[in-house]
């Protein structure tokens, strides 16, 4: 289309970002994943549990999240320079924080101290907070910028965490109290999810946000719902209730709970994320007549 056909208020509409890639994406979806791990295994080993597996795994999500982004720089050998903005910058608490997440998580497995173990988990949740607060930090991003978006992608690192413990119950935890254990904890941690949620949709449309981020995000609420919590939630319940093969019918209410977290964190990240774009008070025009009315194009209810 030439520019003489484009209307003046379509040349201020948002876009989506394309900045952060899948890369970035996937340091949220395995780094978060990784973070809400290391807390419940945290949590699973008060309970006498050996959480060395569940410990590795959370390592090894959690590098490599942040081995995409490394890989996303344009010059790698100068992400060190992260570690220059303390003060002001949450990715650079989030790098600060993984120092801690992977010098205590080598401790715990080196030694099986408890309190290694504990200070793992501690530093996960940090690092989830973190992340959350690295999205909330993009003031030119609506979806992320929004009050609701960081309690968001803290529950779903959480639910996530817990999902991994329940796809580890055929291998950690044999009784049957445990299982109903970690099925009742994935089940809060669902709850949690669902209604953060539908707490960040709905206030984001209450509020207004760019038609892209609301179309995006409208295009998932049904799979989120249907799949990513009450198939899960059923399976849990079933598993919880002394089904045949428990252990497995958790194990794959855990899988559901994670796939479904990592499928919102991907379309926050990457399909929703629309930038602000330009409103206009009113639209000139050349010579003498009166402006055109204001216009905030591209933008949904109440913004």
């Amino acid at each position: 289309m030439s520019a003489k056909g484009i209307k003046a208020g379509d040349r201020a509409a948002p876009h989506r970002q394309h900045n952060w890639d899948w890369r970035a994406a996937s340091n949220f979806i395995a780094g978060g994943a990784g973070g809400g791990l290391l807390c419940f295994a945290a949590l699973a080993s008060l309970t006498g549990t050996d959480v060395r597996g569940l410990v590795v795994v959370g390592l090894a999500l959690i590098a490599a999240g942040l081995t995409c982004v490394w890989f996303e720089i344009g010059r790698p050998w100068r992400a060190l320079n992260v570690y220059r903005h303390l003060a002001t910058s949450w990715m650079t608490r989030e790098a600060a924080v993984a120092l801690l997440v992977f010098a205590s998580g080598a401790a715990a497995l080196l030694t099986g101290h408890p309190g290694f173990v504990t200070l793992a988990g501690l530093a996960g949740a940090a690092f989830v907070y973190s992340q959350a607060r690295i999205l909330a930090a993009d003031k030119g991003i609506p979806a992320w910028r929004h009050r609701r978006c960081r309690p968001l992608v803290v529950a779903t690192g959480f639910a996530e965490g817990a999902g991994f413990v329940a796809l580890a119950t055929p291998l950690i935890v044999p009784s049957m109290p445990g299982q109903v254990a970690v099925a009742a904890v994935l089940l809060l941690m669902l709850l949690v999810r669902v209604l953060a949620w539908r707490g960040y949709v709905g206030a984001l449309r209450a509020d207004g946000a760019p038609d892209g981020s609301l179309r995006a995000l409208a295009a998932i609420d049904r799979p989120v719902i249907v799949a990513g919590t009450l198939v899960p939630a059923l399976l849990a319940l079933v598993g919880a209730l002394a089904a045949p093969a428990a252990s497995l019918v958790i194990a794959a209410a855990g899988l559901f709970a994670v796939a479904g977290g990592w499928f919102v964190k991907y379309t926050l990240v990457r399909r929703a994320a629309f930038t602000q774009g330009f409103a206009l008070k009113h639209l000139p025009v050349r010579g003498r007549g009166p402006a055109g009315a204001g216009v905030k194009p591209g933008w949904g209810a109440a913004g």
